[in-house]
């Protein structure tokens, strides 16, 4: 008797500690975690800065890195992020009516203005006709950059609201230059072999250019490519990912983004 008595208190014992872990929840200092898909310049620079003061607010914040385009809409979809920051919002709009993800902005950051850039030419007069322009491929950047070149006097487009234009969109082309289509994180590499370059700022960046003095040619910060934090649909009353939001728009980031930038991107909040 005295044996089975004692076996059920170690029982009840193991048992009521089982329940004091699970009643516990985490660990008094543990930490929520979240991770974030991001391009390296500047949107994995600028989370890595504000990583500190997550941290403060009991937030673990892990990034993933790739500069391609095509990755983070649909990790994010797949519940492989818990959310991503590389795209202004015409991008984000274009991914979920090609592809139907349950994804939506969740706040506005920063612009980063396209420039065209030249190792052979200092201004955009000195471009010689038939001149060799790379721009990105992607639907809603290369019509970025075609409009860029429209007001800049270059060539003349039909419809400067088609947001998914083309070159087969050029209604003049008066100095018959060429266009090479490539991948907005390749440009950067086309400089030594073509005229011009219209490269997204982030890339310009990542290539030790400076928007504000390399540029022949800059969009204004009047610009409605407004680079936005993309969440799931139905996540946004999650506490961290709030929390995220906050530091993000606040003005330790503003004032970290017009320091290291300087000008280069302009924080819209």
């Amino acid at each position: 008797m005295k044996k089975i008595v004692k076996s059920t208190i170690i029982f009840l014992i193991f048992a009521l500690t089982l329940i004091g872990v699970a009643g516990c929840g985490k660990a008094t200092g543990a930490k929520d975690k979240i991770k974030v898909a991001a391009t390296s310049v500047p949107h994995a620079e600028i989370l890595e800065y504000i990583k500190p003061e997550l941290e403060k607010k009991g937030i673990t914040l892990e990034i993933t890195v790739t500069d391609d385009y095509n990755v983070h809409n649909r990790a994010l979809a797949e519940k492989e992020v818990d959310a991503n920051f590389f795209q202004h919002l015409p991008y984000l709009e274009e991914q979920i009516n090609e592809f139907n993800y349950d994804i939506q902005e969740f706040g506005k950051i920063h612009i980063e203005p396209l420039g065209v850039y030249s190792k052979k030419v200092t201004s955009l007069t000195e471009l010689p006709d038939g001149a060799t322009i790379s721009i990105p491929n992607d639907p809603t950047n290369e019509a970025r950059a075609l409009a860029l070149l429209h007001r800049n006097g270059l060539i003349e487009m039909n419809d400067l609201n088609h947001l998914s234009a083309t070159i087969i969109d050029i209604k003049s082309n008066p100095k018959n230059f060429k266009f090479q289509e490539i991948d907005a994180s390749m440009l950067s590499r086309t400089l030594d072999d073509v005229d011009a370059a219209v490269i997204n700022t982030n890339f310009a960046l990542a290539a030790s250019l400076n928007p504000s003095n390399d540029a022949l040619a800059i969009e204004d910060a009047d610009s409605p490519y407004v680079n936005v934090l993309t969440i799931r649909k139905g996540d946004e009353n999650h506490k961290e990912l709030q929390i995220l939001k906050e530091v993000l728009m606040s003005d330790l980031v503003k004032d970290f983004i017009n320091e290291k930038y300087k000008g280069a991107i302009v924080p819209v909040f």
